[in-house]
């Protein structure tokens, strides 16, 4: 199984993203676009965490502790965006109840 194990770099402070206007911001990235990486960036850590732990099981020499981190950092990326997602529902049903 071929796991990328670099960190997937997921954005949580409004400090570590670009601004809209800012020079040097890159490619105008949408809001989608934006989910669509941090999305992938959990599906990263769950499959690091099921590697980890499958090659624990199996002998193969992996850390305990390694795995465990591994689990934990999956585990509260999972729960990050389980937030988030509440949010924007949240948000979405305010907007779809106003009146205009």
């Amino acid at each position: 199984m071929n796991v990328n194990l670099a960190n997937p770099g997921i954005r949580i402070l409004p400090a570590d993203l670009p601004e809209a206007g800012a020079p040097g911001a890159g490619g105008e990235e949408g809001f989608g676009e934006s989910l669509k990486q941090a999305v992938a960036a959990v599906d990263n850590l769950s499959l690091d965490a099921r590697y980890r732990v499958s090659s624990l099981i199996q002998g193969s020499g992996a850390d305990v502790h390694d795995a465990m981190i591994a689990v934990e950092k999956a585990d509260l990326s999972f729960q990050l965006m389980l937030q988030v997602r509440n949010k924007v529902v949240q948000a979405y049903q305010q907007i779809a109840s106003m009146q205009f």
